[in-house]
């Protein structure tokens, strides 16, 4: 099959598909006579493979390790396990940094009083400055009943 049917058979596009080519992930695909790419199933079971893989987050170092050992069939599923369970750790961690940075965010900007006023903790807070002492010591919306409260998602 051509890359375009290869493409919407694996959910990968044709310019990742080139892209993971480029990289190793994928063998390049046999040519035609016409010299237009020609995909097999086996190909195409690669491409979901690695598209999936990328969606979960994988780096690529780690998709080819997963790559290698479902290409061995002897593989133990210890090693699959212990790549999928340190991804899982690495994950968790950068949701708890992600968490991290939205409770300062909203710890700042609880701290705004979004009004006319040049003061404004969030701006100390990225400019390094003692933004928790600025953010508890800044007027909030409390302070102006007339400010509306945006909604938080």
């Amino acid at each position: 099959m051509q890359i375009g049917q290869a493409a919407k058979a694996s959910g990968a596009s044709a310019k990742m598909i080139r892209h993971y080519e480029a990289m190793g992930l994928v063998a390049p695909a046999g040519r035609r006579d016409s010299n237009y790419r020609d995909y097999t199933a086996e190909d195409v079971a690669r491409l979901r493979f690695v598209r999936r893989a990328r969606d979960l987050g994988f780096a690529i170092e780690r998709i080819r390790d997963l790559l290698a050992l479902w290409s061995d069939r002897g593989r133990s599923s210890a090693e699959v396990k212990r790549i999928a369970l340190d991804h899982i750790a690495d994950l968790e961690g950068r949701i708890a940094g992600m968490r991290e940075m939205v409770a300062t965010l909203h710890h700042l900007a609880d701290g705004c009083a979004g009004d006319g006023r040049p003061d404004c903790p969030i701006i100390e807070g990225l400019a390094g400055k003692n933004a928790t002492a600025a953010a508890r010591t800044a007027p909030t919306a409390r302070d102006n009943p007339r400010r509306a409260e945006p909604p938080r998602p």
